[in-house]
């Protein structure tokens, strides 16, 4: 069986955000809550891959590069859990039309190119807290981040020593105008 990867589409947040999001989670969430997530690993999924082998990241590359999208801007303003994954999660209430389409061209791809996609429909979301097994008090609205998405990136996921490390392997520019 030839090398694999486990990869993903994916945005990358601002490290100012990274840095505000994750002291608002101290703030609001016990330390009991569940598993926080690294800084350096908040991170909008747009499209999961799975286990690639190296021809199937290569055209799974040249299909990315192909893209013609202008970027949007993200605003990150709700937040939730799911209990059956016992994750807490940091969403946006309005989904901008380019993450939408964003997400849409890259699981579409990917479906092409064999990779499993979920027939759940795309709810984009930063991962706050994994293993959140008991339910968690959401901190009411008014928290808000917004930043512009010029580019959107494809990870590689390793688990190394005991941690999950994500690690940008190729970056795409999203077009400035429509």
């Amino acid at each position: 069986m030839p090398d694999t990867r486990r990869l993903f589409f994916g945005l990358e947040l601002p490290a100012d955000v990274q840095q505000q999001v994750i002291h608002w989670r101290a703030a609001h969430f016990a330390p009991d809550a569940g598993r926080p997530i690294a800084a350096a690993n908040l991170h909008l999924t747009l499209a999961f891959l799975g286990d690639v082998s190296a021809d199937k990241q290569r055209a799974l590359c040249e299909l990315a590069g192909r893209i013609r999208q202008p970027g949007f801007t993200l605003t990150l303003d709700d937040a939730g859990q799911w209990l059956r994954s016992r994750v807490v999660w940091l969403g946006t209430r309005q989904p901008p039309r380019g993450l939408l389409q964003l997400a849409s061209m890259l699981r579409a791809q990917a479906a092409r190119s064999g990779c499993y996609q979920s027939p759940q429909p795309f709810h984009p979301h930063v991962t706050l807290l994994r293993d959140a097994s008991h339910a968690v008090t959401i901190p009411p609205p008014g928290f808000r981040w917004s930043f512009p998405v010029n580019e959107f990136v494809l990870y590689e996921s390793q688990f190394i020593k005991g941690r999950t490390r994500y690690t940008a392997l190729s970056r795409w520019t999203l077009s400035q105008k429509e």
